[in-house]
């Protein structure tokens, strides 16, 4: 039996294969008991749920902890899935029904669940980059006022840039506390940043929202990121690479350390400077780089060596 169950913020959608059968529970810890209880007397071969901004952590995490296999795939796909099956109209209950179809046909790999601590250090990721965002938003409202009649908005803003300063601070604080006081990440960080142009963010980072680097080989650690060239070809015609999908986050501190990388770690640097010199654009070749340092903190991983000694 295949299991998919769409979730909304009051009410989980359940809806298995084969059959069409549907029901609908309550997303609380109350509703989510009783679905699990019943889901494990079913013992289904493959539970499907997608990732609902948050919404679907209470209900995974049981399913995971009764040792049932879940997995929360990307809606995108689920949706692109139901067009290609002519299914164009969406409910709440037809989600639930194409779910348990994506499973029952696609039978995505089932991977381990990120334990409560690696969802805090998440968590705690996810409110950095929330700080930061409004931090520079506010910083660059305060730098398009002009004029005596801004001064009451100027106090506001320089009030508020104040307040996000001093958050952004504990934040950062608090993530370094929580990965020195685990030995596992300690090691995992002081490893990671022994690379030149990996710094306190890329590290916490990689720790928290990419838990597959150094399990994977190096083709899939690129695309599962989405820093690996997708081919565009159709017949004679050969169109340009391009990068697409992974985990954008991630993405994003990789290609802010490959900058830093490019100036200050000799490798990447010589990798580089031979790209611009064959002639490819420089956003090419960073993207490029990323990709290059990726690899190598993969390796690094696999290994536990650190970088002085890797390259010795």
């Amino acid at each position: 039996m295949f299991v998919g169950i769409d979730v909304a913020k009051a009410e989980l959608v359940v809806a298995t294969r084969p059959g069409t059968e549907r029901g609908t529970t309550r997303n609380d810890e109350a509703g989510v008991r009783e679905l699990t209880q019943r889901l494990v007397a079913a013992a289904p071969e493959l539970i499907v749920l997608e990732a609902t901004g948050g919404y679907e952590v209470l209900c995974v995490a049981a399913l995971a902890a009764a040792g049932l296999p879940v997995v929360v795939v990307n809606p995108r796909q689920v949706r692109d899935f139901a067009k290609a099956t002519g299914q164009l109209a969406k409910t709440d209950r037809i989600d639930a029904g194409m779910l348990a179809l994506f499973a029952e046909r696609v039978r995505p790999a089932v991977v381990a669940i990120p334990d409560p601590a690696t969802r805090e250090l998440e968590a705690l990721l996810t409110r950095r980059r929330q700080l930061v965002e409004m931090l520079h938003a506010e910083q660059n409202r305060l730098g398009l006022l002009l004029g005596r009649h801004a001064r009451p908005v100027k106090k506001s803003l320089k009030q508020h840039i104040a307040y996000l300063e001093r958050e952004l601070a504990i934040t950062d604080t608090e993530l370094v506390e929580m990965v020195r006081h685990s030995p596992v990440w300690r090691e995992r960080d002081d490893l990671l940043r022994s690379v030149p142009g990996v710094g306190p963010v890329v590290a916490h980072t990689l720790l928290a929202e990419l838990p597959e680097l150094g399990h994977l080989n190096r083709r899939a650690i690129a695309k599962l990121v989405g820093v690996a060239p997708m081919n565009r070809d159709s017949g004679t015609w050969r169109g340009r690479r391009m990068i697409s999908g992974g985990r954008a986050s991630v993405r994003a501190v990789l290609y802010m350390a490959a900058l830093v990388a490019a100036r200050r770690n000799a490798a990447i640097r010589t990798f580089y400077q031979r790209l611009l010199a064959a002639g490819k654009p420089k956003k090419l070749a960073l993207i490029a780089c990323m990709r290059k340092l990726l690899t190598m903190l993969n390796y690094l991983v696999r290994t536990g060596q650190h970088w002085n000694t890797a390259v010795s």
